[in-house]
């Protein structure tokens, strides 16, 4: 089943006197690349955090913000008044020592080596628990999201297809004919320049079946319908944007080949409508998971 890389998920949490607000995202990237915004009282539980999301979302460039709203008055800076009134004492000590005033003491105290502390309590075990679990609420609206769009792009993708399809089929209509045509133009041409009396009958067969040989476009045209055919069986499978991506591009490999031998202006028309559907395809292919 086809899945986007391309989401958004949001879910709250009520804990105690906190309110735990997750928002996660994510776009299209060749790898896992993961961004977090944390509180400082999760930091601990980072690599746990870059492992499940890894796990859960495979690849994508995905964004994680976790933001902690307090309801309590809290004082997130403390000074330490032992340690102050100790730095205080030596200052005035030394005011008096050196018979100078002692000025804007406070504030040069509060300069010194802890003096002022900004403390920052751990998240516990059973309160990560709960956040981990708001966390998996987020992640799991994410990937609905991505399957929704998953849903738009095979519908997309079937589209596209079946634009390509109908064209081969045209080229192999028009095919038939292209062969008889190109052998009687080589027959009017040399007619018209030497006369047909002058032509040796089996050696313009040879160099026809010969130049023929160089414009068949027969192989090409049956593994053009192989790739499209395997194109939509891997869209059945889990995880197959890389897959997409190098069937994508052997069927771009044929689609140029026929062009090249084509030599029909017919069928160089139908080979340009391919290329441009092939190209949307290609779009498409590169935001699947």
């Amino acid at each position: 089943m086809i899945k986007s890389m391309t989401g958004f998920g949001k879910a709250s949490l009520e804990l105690n006197d906190k309110t735990i607000n997750v928002e996660i995202r994510s776009l299209n990237s060749k790898n896992a690349d993961i961004s977090l915004r944390l509180s400082s009282s999760l930091r601990n539980y980072e690599l746990e955090l870059r492992n499940e999301l890894s796990k859960q979302l495979e690849r994508g460039k995905i964004d994680l913000s976790i933001y902690i709203e307090s309801k309590a008055a809290e004082t997130p800076v403390e000074i330490n008044i032992d340690l102050a009134k100790a730095y205080y004492a030596q200052l005035k000590n030394l005011a008096q020592v050196l018979n100078e005033p002692l000025q804007e003491a406070v504030s040069q105290v509060l300069r010194f080596p802890d003096v002022m502390k900004n403390e920052r309590k751990e998240a516990d075990e059973n309160e990560w628990k709960q956040i981990k679990k708001c966390i998996d609420l987020a992640i799991s609206q994410l990937n609905n999201f991505r399957e929704a769009e998953g849903k738009s792009i095979q519908k997309d993708f079937e589209e596209r297809l079946g634009k390509t399809e109908h064209c081969l089929e045209e080229i192999k209509k028009l095919d038939t004919l292209r062969t008889t045509a190109i052998k009687e133009r080589i027959k009017n041409n040399l007619a018209e320049t030497i006369g047909l009396d002058k032509i040796d009958k089996n050696r313009l067969e040879q160099e026809l079946i010969y130049y023929i040989e160089k414009l068949d476009i027969n192989e090409e045209k049956v593994r053009l319908k192989t790739h499209l055919d395997y194109f939509k069986e891997t869209c059945k499978e889990n995880s197959a944007g890389r897959k997409l991506n190098f069937i994508s591009q052997e069927i771009g490999r044929e689609i140029n080949t026929i062009g090249s031998k084509a030599n029909d202006a017919a069928i160089q028309k139908l080979v340009v409508l391919m290329k441009d559907e092939l190209e949307k395809i290609k779009e498409q292919s590169n935001n699947v998971l």
